[in-house]
């Protein structure tokens, strides 16, 4: 049996210390805000335990969407507030709202509630908990739910698989918009992350999972929004072009790891260990040019 000591609080319940902040990024979805809005907000005030913000992260809107997101933090001041921002990018809105945040929890969903609330409690558990540093909702996984169209099924699994191919991950799906990370591991993540687009997700997790965060992952249900913003198309070149980024700069970073050691230089000596240690190394070279990359010790869009 693992014993560790469990840290003394205060006599507040621990599920009321702890506090989450969601994200929802919008760019012209001002029909689809004053819809989902009351929805997110009375499912998070009647079924959830955890003190909650809501932050409505405005992508470059174009249409009303900024001024609609502002009578709603009005309408639910002090619970949601709303941030601007004059370029467009998931990624990007995220990656401002979650460094700036002061919540314990940061999560993100997409504004058309596309994966069933019921799902958000069992995404926060895990890292409420101290279980887990990342947690994300699965299209893919066994028990999951999902309605679409069979295209983007099918870009969706090929995508998840070249992944999978290129890097060994254990995480089954990279890109559903239902996530939620510790902000201690977002403060430490974030500004390695690159990409301020929809492969922020992806480029994410791989980090995530190299330095050896636990990742939990959540079967959701799931209906695709059929007035998606996103140019699927493009948006799929764009994220194989960042995976092959991300798996060249993961090989350069091995190589340079390998040529630390100096010539003539034996990696057992250097470490005073065994061969145990050479073999890792020699495993480190290997894996990227097999296409297999590091692993997390994690439980487990398009």
């Amino acid at each position: 049996m693992v014993e560790a000591p469990i840290p003394q609080r205060n006599d507040t319940l621990p599920y009321r210390q702890e506090s989450v902040e969601v994200v929802v990024p919008v760019y012209n979805e001002q029909d689809a805000l004053p819809k989902s809005m009351p929805v997110l907000c009375s499912y998070l005030e009647t079924y959830f335990p955890y003190r909650w913000s809501v932050v409505i992260a405005d992508n470059a809107s174009t249409d009303d969407t900024l001024a609609v997101a502002g009578e709603l933090a009005t309408a639910y001041h002090p619970r949601v507030s709303v941030l601007h921002l004059n370029e467009k990018g998931r990624g990007r809105a995220l990656k401002t709202a979650w460094l700036s945040s002061e919540a314990d929890v940061v999560a993100y969903m997409d504004v058309d509630l596309s994966t069933n609330l019921w799902s958000f409690l069992p995404l926060i558990a895990p890292l409420a908990s101290g279980h887990s540093d990342l947690a994300i909702g699965s299209r893919l996984l066994k028990g999951a739910h999902v309605t679409r169209q069979w295209k983007r099924e099918i870009i969706s699994r090929c995508y998840n698989l070249l992944i999978k191919l290129l890097f060994g991950n254990r995480f089954s799906d990279a890109q559903c918009g239902f996530k939620a990370i510790k902000r201690s591991v977002a403060q430490r993540l974030l500004p390695q992350v690159e990409d301020g687009e929809w492969f922020f997700d992806t480029e994410l997790l791989l980090l995530a999972e190299e330095q050896g965060y636990r990742i939990s992952e959540v079967p959701v249900d799931w209906i695709e929004d059929l007035d998606s913003r996103v140019d699927v198309a493009s948006t799929a070149f764009k994220d194989v072009k960042g995976l092959l980024r991300v798996w060249a700069e993961r090989l350069r970073r091995r190589l340079s790891k390998l040529r630390s050691y100096g010539p003539g230089v034996d990696p057992r000596d250097r470490h005073g260990v065994g061969s145990s240690t050479l073999a890792g190394t020699d495993d480190a070279l290997r894996e990227p040019l097999m296409g297999v990359g590091s692993s997390t010790g994690s439980e487990s869009s398009k």
